[in-house]
């Protein structure tokens, strides 16, 4: 059904394999200086002056291609890391697994890489290469020239380069036929791109929903029977994998791609056996949530990683509630408990930094919270730092099918009135009057006689 309705999965027009390489000409491709960021213009500048070759490369490229802005513009050299600092002040090195120069003016960082090449170039020995048993590249810092770099990239449409030598765009591998047939295809026999980096597959869903582009059939092949290396990457690196999935503008679709392919569960396993087991109210929740985020972004509006988790995590947490009323808990402490146990489990899979997990809970915690509304209560939790979070994720959580007797029209409404209809509104709830106690006399204890 989601292959048909959003048409994510084509056959290639070519076979999958390196094509001669192709210099496009600056009066054949829309890519200029004036849509680079002048911060990168200058590192490309700086290089070629001193000696080095370096290209615009990836997203930046692409994206220009697409008459989109780009986000990132990202650069590759012949220069080494180590030169690369020499030329720049600004500049520092990062990654063990990946050895890259970071070029930092103010807020931007211009990321610069050495060309790659494949790991046949060296010795299994090698410090420089390394995989595991099941391929995966461990460390990857053997270095090469332009076309072996190009290779080394995952998808075609990432591996174009623009040179500001000559103003030509660099194509090795047939990028620009596919971007002008909306197609990801995988550079290379696909199997062995994933195994060697299985956040790949991850990639192929996050690209087809951002760009709206086809994921070629022969890339799409492998993924639901390899999604399982996806245990092996660690759960820090899933945890910003995650926020590139579904804050980009484009959650919802990137949800629908990655179910299609069997990736979520690896990802939100607990939300995926809710979803295979047909809870209605797991599927309008998430579908509500991401749609809702999308919206926020495309408008230029904040959004936080804690609202995402708290929604993707919300169908078990409420599960595991239930089973621990049923069982004689209050709410709050079923809250508490269910929310413990969930987030364990999630932690195995993505990490979860505390900065978001503990404002997740305490939008969870809210919602026990606001129910009761009596006296000060109501007025007390307007002025909670997570109050709007919690009450958009009550509306979710209505819209969404769970049955909370109007308790969101009453708080949308409590929130517009005035003293005196607030206060109405709280007799309303209470059955009697909702006037705040006077507070109670301190007690005289008699004194001790000596």
């Amino acid at each position: 059904m989601l292959n048909k309705i959003f048409n994510f999965i084509r056959p290639g027009s070519k076979p999958s394999r390196p094509a001669k390489l192709n210099i496009i000409p600056r009066d054949h491709h829309p890519v200029s200086r004036k849509k680079i960021s002048p911060n990168a213009v200058k590192v490309l500048y700086r290089l070629n002056n001193a000696g080095f070759d370096a290209f615009l490369v990836g997203g930046g490229v692409r994206d220009i291609y697409l008459n989109d802005t780009p986000k990132d513009f990202d650069i590759a050299t012949n220069a080494t890391p180590e030169e690369v600092r020499s030329l720049f002040g600004n500049c520092r090195l990062i990654g063990r697994r990946f050895r890259l120069a970071h070029v930092r003016f103010g807020r931007e960082i211009i990321e610069v890489a050495t060309f790659r090449a494949g790991h046949d170039k060296v010795e299994e020995s090698s410090v420089q290469a390394a995989t595991n048993q099941e391929g995966q590249i461990l460390r990857d810092n053997v270095y090469g020239n332009q076309q072996e770099d190009a290779l080394r990239r995952d998808f075609t449409v990432n591996a174009l380069y623009y040179s500001v030598a000559d103003f030509s765009v660099y194509d090795y591998v047939g990028g620009v036929q596919d971007l002008e047939d909306r197609l990801l295809r995988l550079i290379g026999d696909p199997a062995t791109r994933y195994r060697e980096d299985p956040v790949r597959m991850l990639r192929a869903a996050r690209f087809s929903a951002k760009l709206d582009f086809a994921i070629e059939s022969a890339t799409a092949a492998p993924i639901e029977e390899l999604a399982p290396l996806l245990l092996n990457i660690p759960s820090a690196r899933l945890f910003e994998e995650v926020l590139k999935l579904f804050l980009s503008g484009q959650g919802f679709r990137t949800f629908s791609i990655l179910r299609e392919l069997g990736l979520f569960k690896f990802l939100f396993p607990g939300a995926d056996d809710l979803l295979e087991a047909g809870a209605p109210y797991a599927e309008k929740l998430l579908t509500a949530a991401l749609k809702n985020t999308d919206s926020r972004i495309n408008a230029n509006k904040p959004v936080t990683p804690a609202f995402l988790y708290a929604t993707m995590l919300w169908p078990e947490v409420l599960q595991n509630k239930t089973v621990y009323t049923e069982q004689g808990l209050p709410p709050l402490p079923a809250t508490h408990k269910a929310a413990q146990i969930v987030i364990e489990q999630q932690i195995k899979h993505t990490a979860l930094p505390r900065r978001f997990s503990q404002p997740m809970k305490e939008i969870w915690e809210l919602q026990e919270r606001l129910v009761k509304r009596q006296g000060r209560r109501a007025e007390a939790l307007l002025e909670h730092p997570r109050f709007r979070a919690a009450y958009d994720f009550l509306l979710l959580r209505e819209q969404s099918g769970e049955q909370l007797e109007g308790l969101g029209d009453w708080w949308t409404e409590f929130q517009q009135s005035d003293p005196n209809h607030r206060l109405k509104l709280q007799e309303k709830t209470s059955g009697k009057s909702g006037k705040p106690r006077r507070p109670r006399r301190p007690r005289h204890r008699p004194r001790k006689r000596d």
